[in-house]
């Protein structure tokens, strides 16, 4: 199975100091046909002006994955934590019982663009917590590098759900494969630049959905790939 969402395909909000694409249902956009993937729920893809962003707001039972791609996102919750988000971060927030945070840009001039990502819970009700990593260039050039994982394995976030999150760059020659196992899915977001997946050539804003079996990554120009190995329940 391999099915192509290209980005035009998104829901979008225009509102002034926030541009938004939706990969699946959120908000005001709603699409019965893409609520999500799986466990994958929300892939917004945010440009927030400078001295802008989304005031005090609560969230419960989601794990919440912020990847930042330009400019800078500053973070602060009601469990104390108050960081700046920057390009190369990985930041996971388990809401669980609930928590609260900001996000602004405070920059005074430049577009903060990021990816807001959405992974439901494997349980509900947990301990809210935060945890925040970066990946630098090199670990991500040419491959797939785990940068969110149930167990935290190999130095990547660790979240509430049986999901595998990897991220990579890829220019000219540089190739990549990873195996989806069997009773698994898989799925893949272009972040930006182009680059062909499976045979598919793809966009930034594309994605691809993919049952069990290999997703192979070639051809890149100037891309950054985000690929989800996820339950397939």
């Amino acid at each position: 199975m391999m099915e192509v969402r290209r980005a035009s395909e998104r829901g979008h909000a225009e509102h002034g100091w926030l541009d938004s694409y939706h990969s699946f249902s959120f908000a005001d956009y709603y699409d019965p046909q893409h609520m999500g993937y799986g466990v994958l729920r929300v892939i917004n893809e945010d440009r927030v002006q400078p001295g802008s962003g989304f005031g005090t707001h609560g969230h419960r039972d989601m794990e919440i994955i912020t990847y930042v791609l330009e400019g800078a996102l500053g973070h602060q919750d009601s469990m104390d934590n108050g960081s700046t988000i920057v390009p190369g971060d990985v930041q996971r927030m388990s809401a669980g019982t609930g928590v609260r945070h900001s996000e602004y840009n405070h920059q005074r001039q430049g577009v903060t663009h990021f990816l807001q990502i959405w992974i439901e819970p494997s349980k509900l009700g947990v301990p809210p917590s935060y945890e925040q990593k970066h990946f630098d260039a090199a670990q991500k050039r040419g491959r797939l590098r785990l940068i969110a994982s149930a167990d935290g394995r190999d130095g990547s976030v660790s979240m509430n759900q049986d999901a595998l999150l990897y991220a990579g760059l890829f220019d000219g020659a540089e190739r990549a494969r990873l195996e989806i196992a069997p009773q698994r899915k898989g799925y893949v977001h272009i972040a930006r630049g182009t680059v062909t997946v499976n045979g598919e050539p793809l966009e930034a804003g594309d994605a691809l959905k993919t049952g069990s079996g290999p997703i192979e990554i070639e051809r890149g120009k100037g891309a950054e790939v985000l690929v989800f190995d996820l339950p397939s329940a």
